[in-house]
Protein backbone atom coordinates (compact mmCIF):
# COMPACT_ATOMS: atom_id res chain seq x y z
CA UNK A 1 0.00 0.00 0.00
CA UNK A 2 0.94 3.16 -0.92
CA UNK A 3 2.77 4.99 2.49
CA UNK A 4 0.93 7.75 1.96
CA UNK A 5 -2.83 6.74 1.70
CA UNK A 6 -1.93 3.86 4.64
CA UNK A 7 -1.21 7.23 7.02
CA UNK A 8 -3.93 8.73 5.78
CA UNK A 9 -6.12 5.82 6.68
CA UNK A 10 -4.25 4.96 10.44
CA UNK A 11 -5.25 9.07 10.99
CA UNK A 12 -8.92 8.31 10.13
CA UNK A 13 -8.76 5.37 12.26
CA UNK A 14 -7.54 7.02 15.22
CA UNK A 15 -10.02 10.28 14.75
CA UNK A 16 -13.28 7.99 14.84
CA UNK A 17 -12.22 6.51 17.35
CA UNK A 18 -10.84 9.61 19.88
CA UNK A 19 -14.38 10.70 18.35
CA UNK A 20 -16.33 7.86 19.99
CA UNK A 21 -14.10 8.50 23.26
CA UNK A 22 -13.89 11.84 23.89
CA UNK A 23 -17.80 12.92 22.30
CA UNK A 24 -20.46 11.20 24.78
CA UNK A 25 -22.64 14.24 25.34
CA UNK A 26 -26.67 13.53 25.04
CA UNK A 27 -28.09 16.58 25.91
CA UNK A 28 -27.92 17.86 22.42
CA UNK A 29 -29.23 14.67 21.42
CA UNK A 30 -32.20 14.76 23.46
CA UNK A 31 -33.07 18.56 22.70
CA UNK A 32 -33.11 17.66 19.37
CA UNK A 33 -35.20 14.73 19.45
CA UNK A 34 -37.78 17.54 21.60
CA UNK A 35 -37.81 19.56 18.41
CA UNK A 36 -38.91 17.08 15.93
CA UNK A 37 -41.58 15.44 18.11
CA UNK A 38 -42.62 11.82 19.26
CA UNK A 39 -44.46 11.08 15.71
CA UNK A 40 -42.49 9.01 13.52
CA UNK A 41 -40.60 10.98 10.78
CA UNK A 42 -38.28 10.23 7.78
CA UNK A 43 -34.65 11.49 8.23
CA UNK A 44 -31.71 12.06 7.26
CA UNK A 45 -28.33 13.52 9.05
CA UNK A 46 -25.58 14.64 7.21
CA UNK A 47 -22.41 14.03 8.62
CA UNK A 48 -23.59 11.25 10.64
CA UNK A 49 -20.08 10.21 12.23
CA UNK A 50 -20.25 7.23 14.31
CA UNK A 51 -24.01 7.46 14.85
CA UNK A 52 -24.01 9.30 18.07
CA UNK A 53 -27.21 11.14 17.08
CA UNK A 54 -28.56 8.78 14.19
CA UNK A 55 -28.74 6.25 16.82
CA UNK A 56 -30.59 7.39 19.12
CA UNK A 57 -33.43 8.77 16.26
CA UNK A 58 -33.80 5.70 15.53
CA UNK A 59 -34.60 4.14 18.91
CA UNK A 60 -37.06 7.03 18.89
CA UNK A 61 -39.24 5.41 16.70
CA UNK A 62 -37.85 7.24 13.18
CA UNK A 63 -36.62 6.06 9.96
CA UNK A 64 -33.48 7.40 9.40
CA UNK A 65 -30.91 7.33 6.58
CA UNK A 66 -26.68 8.53 7.44
CA UNK A 67 -24.25 10.38 5.10
CA UNK A 68 -20.85 10.37 5.94
CA UNK A 69 -17.38 10.78 4.37
CA UNK A 70 -15.35 8.35 7.00
CA UNK A 71 -15.35 4.94 6.50
CA UNK A 72 -13.60 4.32 10.36
CA UNK A 73 -17.22 6.19 11.60
CA UNK A 74 -19.75 4.39 10.03
CA UNK A 75 -18.03 0.92 10.73
CA UNK A 76 -19.31 1.56 14.32
CA UNK A 77 -23.01 2.22 13.71
CA UNK A 78 -23.42 -1.22 13.37
CA UNK A 79 -23.25 -2.60 16.35
CA UNK A 80 -25.00 0.11 18.27
CA UNK A 81 -27.57 -0.14 15.74
CA UNK A 82 -28.18 -3.54 16.94
CA UNK A 83 -32.09 -4.98 16.25
CA UNK A 84 -32.92 -1.74 14.61
CA UNK A 85 -34.66 -2.32 11.70
CA UNK A 86 -35.29 1.65 10.11
CA UNK A 87 -31.91 2.77 10.03
CA UNK A 88 -29.25 2.81 7.22
CA UNK A 89 -26.16 4.91 6.28
CA UNK A 90 -23.70 4.70 3.57
CA UNK A 91 -20.04 6.74 2.74
CA UNK A 92 -20.25 9.63 0.27
CA UNK A 93 -18.98 13.11 0.13
CA UNK A 94 -22.16 15.45 0.98
CA UNK A 95 -20.73 18.33 -0.75
CA UNK A 96 -20.93 16.79 -4.10
CA UNK A 97 -22.83 13.65 -3.77
CA UNK A 98 -27.08 13.16 -4.74
CA UNK A 99 -28.79 12.84 -1.14
CA UNK A 100 -32.26 11.96 -1.81
CA UNK A 101 -35.44 13.15 -1.63
CA UNK A 102 -38.75 12.64 0.02
CA UNK A 103 -37.34 13.14 3.73
CA UNK A 104 -39.18 15.30 6.68
CA UNK A 105 -36.60 16.20 8.29
CA UNK A 106 -32.90 17.09 7.18
CA UNK A 107 -30.38 17.39 9.87
CA UNK A 108 -27.35 19.33 10.04
CA UNK A 109 -25.88 18.63 13.72
CA UNK A 110 -22.13 18.32 15.42
CA UNK A 111 -21.55 21.71 13.21
CA UNK A 112 -21.39 20.30 10.25
CA UNK A 113 -21.68 23.54 8.83
CA UNK A 114 -18.88 24.84 10.34
CA UNK A 115 -16.78 21.36 9.85
CA UNK A 116 -17.11 20.62 6.07
CA UNK A 117 -14.40 19.09 4.74
CA UNK A 118 -13.87 20.14 0.71
CA UNK A 119 -12.25 21.60 -1.93
CA UNK A 120 -14.88 23.71 -3.17
CA UNK A 121 -15.34 27.19 -1.70
CA UNK A 122 -16.36 26.74 2.00
CA UNK A 123 -18.90 29.88 1.57
CA UNK A 124 -20.53 28.46 -1.50
CA UNK A 125 -20.24 24.76 0.81
CA UNK A 126 -22.35 25.96 3.71
CA UNK A 127 -24.49 27.75 1.32
CA UNK A 128 -25.24 24.71 -1.06
CA UNK A 129 -25.34 22.23 2.26
CA UNK A 130 -28.58 24.26 3.15
CA UNK A 131 -29.51 24.33 -0.42
CA UNK A 132 -29.55 20.43 -0.79
CA UNK A 133 -31.52 20.19 2.53
CA UNK A 134 -34.00 21.93 0.83
CA UNK A 135 -33.70 19.78 -2.27
CA UNK A 136 -33.93 16.35 0.09
CA UNK A 137 -36.93 17.16 1.83
CA UNK A 138 -40.87 16.81 1.36
CA UNK A 139 -42.66 20.56 1.18
CA UNK A 140 -43.67 21.20 4.37
CA UNK A 141 -40.48 19.17 5.77
CA UNK A 142 -37.49 20.54 8.37
CA UNK A 143 -33.88 21.32 8.32
CA UNK A 144 -32.24 21.33 11.53
CA UNK A 145 -29.09 23.57 12.08
CA UNK A 146 -26.51 23.33 14.82
CA UNK A 147 -24.43 26.19 13.97
CA UNK A 148 -21.28 27.29 16.24
CA UNK A 149 -19.12 29.32 14.38
CA UNK A 150 -15.22 28.84 15.77
CA UNK A 151 -15.90 30.28 19.06
CA UNK A 152 -16.92 33.94 17.13
CA UNK A 153 -20.18 35.02 18.67
CA UNK A 154 -23.12 34.75 15.93
CA UNK A 155 -24.62 37.88 16.03
CA UNK A 156 -20.94 39.74 16.09
CA UNK A 157 -17.12 39.63 14.50
CA UNK A 158 -14.23 41.31 15.87
CA UNK A 159 -11.82 42.82 14.02
CA UNK A 160 -8.75 40.98 11.90
CA UNK A 161 -6.39 39.18 14.32
CA UNK A 162 -3.42 36.17 14.01
CA UNK A 163 -2.86 33.90 16.92
CA UNK A 164 0.10 31.55 17.98
CA UNK A 165 -1.72 29.77 20.36
CA UNK A 166 -1.92 25.63 20.60
CA UNK A 167 -4.60 23.63 21.60
CA UNK A 168 -4.37 19.52 21.96
CA UNK A 169 -7.73 18.69 21.12
CA UNK A 170 -7.28 15.20 21.61
CA UNK A 171 -5.13 12.56 22.93
CA UNK A 172 -5.49 9.01 23.53
CA UNK A 173 -5.21 5.47 22.50
CA UNK A 174 -7.21 3.79 19.66
CA UNK A 175 -8.49 0.39 19.72
CA UNK A 176 -5.35 -0.45 17.62
CA UNK A 177 -2.95 0.67 20.15
CA UNK A 178 -1.84 3.63 18.07
CA UNK A 179 -1.79 7.01 20.78
CA UNK A 180 -1.92 10.33 19.49
CA UNK A 181 -2.94 13.93 19.89
CA UNK A 182 -4.81 16.56 17.82
CA UNK A 183 -3.76 19.60 18.21
CA UNK A 184 -4.67 23.00 16.67
CA UNK A 185 -2.21 25.66 16.27
CA UNK A 186 -1.57 28.64 14.86
CA UNK A 187 -5.49 30.77 14.35
CA UNK A 188 -5.51 33.29 12.74
CA UNK A 189 -9.48 36.01 10.94
CA UNK A 190 -9.75 38.01 8.54
CA UNK A 191 -12.86 40.10 9.12
CA UNK A 192 -13.57 41.33 5.90
CA UNK A 193 -13.89 37.83 3.98
CA UNK A 194 -15.14 36.43 7.38
CA UNK A 195 -12.29 33.44 7.03
CA UNK A 196 -10.19 31.53 10.13
CA UNK A 197 -7.37 29.61 8.90
CA UNK A 198 -5.22 27.67 11.41
CA UNK A 199 -3.55 24.54 11.11
CA UNK A 200 -4.57 20.40 12.12
CA UNK A 201 -1.58 18.48 13.42
CA UNK A 202 -1.69 15.00 14.06
CA UNK A 203 0.98 13.46 16.33
CA UNK A 204 0.84 9.46 16.56
CA UNK A 205 3.25 6.89 17.35
CA UNK A 206 1.57 3.66 16.42
CA UNK A 207 2.07 0.42 18.29
CA UNK A 208 4.97 -0.38 16.53
CA UNK A 209 7.31 2.66 17.30
CA UNK A 210 6.89 4.31 13.88
CA UNK A 211 5.68 8.24 14.64
CA UNK A 212 3.63 9.98 11.88
CA UNK A 213 3.05 14.08 12.19
CA UNK A 214 1.03 15.26 9.60
CA UNK A 215 -0.10 18.93 9.65
CA UNK A 216 -3.12 19.94 7.82
CA UNK A 217 -4.39 23.22 6.75
CA UNK A 218 -7.69 24.41 7.61
CA UNK A 219 -9.45 27.18 6.22
CA UNK A 220 -13.16 27.79 6.89
CA UNK A 221 -15.39 30.40 5.96
CA UNK A 222 -17.31 32.21 9.45
CA UNK A 223 -21.17 32.64 8.46
CA UNK A 224 -22.85 34.71 10.85
CA UNK A 225 -26.57 34.65 11.64
CA UNK A 226 -27.64 36.90 9.12
CA UNK A 227 -25.94 35.03 6.37
CA UNK A 228 -27.75 31.75 7.87
CA UNK A 229 -30.38 33.62 7.94
CA UNK A 230 -30.24 34.67 4.03
CA UNK A 231 -29.57 31.26 2.87
CA UNK A 232 -32.45 29.94 4.40
CA UNK A 233 -34.82 32.42 2.66
CA UNK A 234 -33.32 31.77 -0.98
CA UNK A 235 -33.42 28.21 -0.12
CA UNK A 236 -37.10 28.38 0.46
CA UNK A 237 -37.35 28.48 4.46
CA UNK A 238 -39.39 29.90 7.12
CA UNK A 239 -37.36 29.80 10.12
CA UNK A 240 -40.26 28.44 12.83
CA UNK A 241 -37.72 28.10 15.78
CA UNK A 242 -34.31 29.71 16.83
CA UNK A 243 -32.64 29.13 19.99
CA UNK A 244 -28.99 30.33 21.40
CA UNK A 245 -28.91 26.81 23.36
CA UNK A 246 -30.13 23.71 24.08
CA UNK A 247 -31.81 25.18 27.40
CA UNK A 248 -34.01 27.86 24.86
CA UNK A 249 -32.13 31.14 25.46
CA UNK A 250 -32.98 33.69 23.05
CA UNK A 251 -29.75 34.39 20.62
CA UNK A 252 -27.81 37.68 21.79
CA UNK A 253 -25.00 39.12 20.97
CA UNK A 254 -23.32 37.00 23.25
CA UNK A 255 -24.30 33.77 22.09
CA UNK A 256 -21.45 31.29 20.44
CA UNK A 257 -23.97 29.58 18.30
CA UNK A 258 -27.36 29.01 17.04
CA UNK A 259 -30.38 26.54 16.47
CA UNK A 260 -32.63 26.57 13.95
CA UNK A 261 -36.08 24.83 12.62
CA UNK A 262 -37.03 26.09 9.82
CA UNK A 263 -39.68 24.92 7.67
CA UNK A 264 -39.41 24.18 3.59
CA UNK A 265 -42.15 26.55 2.25
CA UNK A 266 -41.43 26.70 -1.33
CA UNK A 267 -39.36 25.48 -4.10
CA UNK A 268 -36.91 28.42 -4.51
CA UNK A 269 -35.06 28.41 -7.94
CA UNK A 270 -31.98 27.92 -6.72
CA UNK A 271 -33.03 24.34 -5.09
CA UNK A 272 -31.64 22.78 -7.87
CA UNK A 273 -28.23 21.03 -7.09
Amino acid sequence: MNPLLNEKQVILKWVADMYDQKITETNDVAFLLSVIGHQPKKILEVGCGSGRILVPLAKAGHTVSGLDANQFMLNKILAKAEGLCDIEWRKTDVVYSDWGTGFDVVVLASNILYNIESDMDYKQSQQLLIQKAASALVLGGYVYIEYQPGGHHITQYGSSYNKDDEWVMWEGTDGDGNHGRQILLGDSYDAITGTCKFIRRFELTLKNGEIITRDVLCQKHVASLEQLHGWLHNAGFIIEQEYGDTNKNAVTDESRGVIIYAKVNTRSQHNSV
